[in-house]
């Protein structure tokens, strides 16, 4: 079974908000765990560069997962995911995630 790749595009029009979620996607990095263990393979995060094909989308994330459980854990019970979503929810316009099993 191939790592689960998740993308997920954030709106935030204001330049200080893009700025506290990327903070807040540092701390995750450092306190995500499963059973007392770090359990995201990857993360990568940034501000999207300028370009119309990003449909305005402004910041740009790409983690990865051991399985499509560790990913549904992350979703549902992750207490550093939880904390991530209450920053980002106010602040974002919009979001978009899509996952996939690599074929390469």
């Amino acid at each position: 079974m191939a790592p689960i790749e998740r993308i997920t595009l954030f709106k935030i029009p204001n330049e200080a908000d893009r700025l506290r979620l990327l903070e807040q996607y540092k701390v995750l990095a450092k306190t995500a765990t499963k059973d007392g263990k770090p359990y995201i393979l990857s993360a990568a995060v940034g501000q999207s560069f300028d370009d119309p094909r990003n449909k305005g989308f402004t910041v740009s994330v790409k983690t990865t997962f051991a399985s499509m459980e560790d990913m549904k854990y992350y979703d549902a019970e992750c207490e550093a995911h939880k904390a991530l979503k209450a920053v980002a929810a106010p602040i974002k316009e919009d979001v978009l995630t899509t996952y996939f099993e690599s074929v390469l």
